[in-house]
């Protein structure tokens, strides 16, 4: 009976795929393409606990087990680049996150379709601006000759070093990430908040509530899965900063405080060829962002009403 049972779910399952092969068929090179450019290269992840070297290849090169995890515990950076990521990414979560979800119900309330897609545009368009124009124009606006600093010279009489000094850097790369990528970021809740009933806000408004009373009890509910899953992904990523942008900014100066994972990698791998220590080091930093991802999923369940990524 048990048998007959199984190839009955069997059949069923082949028929299921019998009838649906076109959507497989659609499913098949995304897949594809994520296991020969995000699987398969896991591979070369091993080279992390081997002393690699290029001439042996991957599978001759000596074994060295956590050699090269302890050799960046215990090197003297160690403190000071794990500080300076975590720092920098905490601070730019807990400034950019809600920023979006603001934007978004504050557009919401325009009424005007017209002006609504004027200030959309403006809003939206930083995001397509290089990162290498952005921080080339803020070296523009932030020299010691620039417009910025002609204002503050003509306040208290001298210019402020903003791309020297490292106390400057972490204000700078939050507040230019979050002018650059707020407006793209309230898409979702912008798209999400258009499926709200029209005639609730309407009913509240004849009940007597006020903007700020629809706001809390009608579009914050309707917003509040999409905000739980958008700040579980941004948690689970908050120590993979973007590194371009870092290490466009960074100068000798500042390097006490910009100096970071993902630049660290970049100048001790590619620069200094110790591939095996910057694979540790990358490795170290992606198995963080994991166990960063599952225990934010599993606060956010909890405070969420069993609700989260998974």
């Amino acid at each position: 009976m048990k048998a007959r049972k199984g190839e009955t779910a069997h059949r069923k399952t082949l028929k299921k795929r019998h009838n649906h092969y076109f959507l497989y068929a659609l499913l098949a090179p995304a897949l594809i393409l994520t296991i020969i450019f995000k699987y398969v290269p896991m591979y070369g992840a091993v080279i992390a606990f081997k002393d690699f070297s290029p001439l042996k290849g991957i599978m001759r090169s000596d074994w060295v087990g956590f050699k090269y995890f302890e050799k960046f515990l215990n090197s003297p950076n160690f403190t000071d680049i794990f500080t300076n990521t975590i720092s920098l990414s905490l601070f730019g979560l807990i400034c950019s996150f809600p920023i979006p979800i603001i934007l978004a119900l504050m557009l919401n309330q325009v009424r005007q379709a017209k002006i609504k897609k004027n200030v959309q545009l403006i809003l939206y368009a930083p995001n397509f601006i290089s990162v290498v124009v952005i921080v080339g124009m803020l070296f523009i606006f932030l020299s010691p000759v620039g417009p910025i600093n002609q204002l503050v010279s003509a306040i208290f009489g001298q210019p402020l070093m903003f791309m020297s000094e490292p106390g400057y850097f972490r204000s700078i790369y939050i507040l230019s990430g979050i002018w650059q990528g707020a407006g793209w970021s309230s898409i979702i809740y912008v798209a999400a908040l258009a499926g709200v009933d029209p005639e609730l806000h309407n009913a509240a408004s004849l009940d007597g509530a006020n903007i700020f009373q629809r706001i809390l009890h009608i579009d914050l509910p309707t917003i509040r899965p999409i905000m739980a899953i958008v700040f579980i992904l941004a948690a689970g990523g908050i120590m993979s900063i973007g590194f371009e942008k870092a290490y466009l900014m960074q100068t000798s100066m500042n390097l006490p405080s910009s100096e970071i994972i993902s630049t660290y990698v970049y100048k001790v791998g590619l620069q200094a060829g110790d591939y095996s220590y910057s694979a540790a080091v990358g490795l170290f930093n992606s198995v963080i962002n994991v166990f960063l991802l599952v225990a934010v999923n599993f606060v956010v369940k909890k405070l969420n009403e069993g609700e989260g990524l998974y």
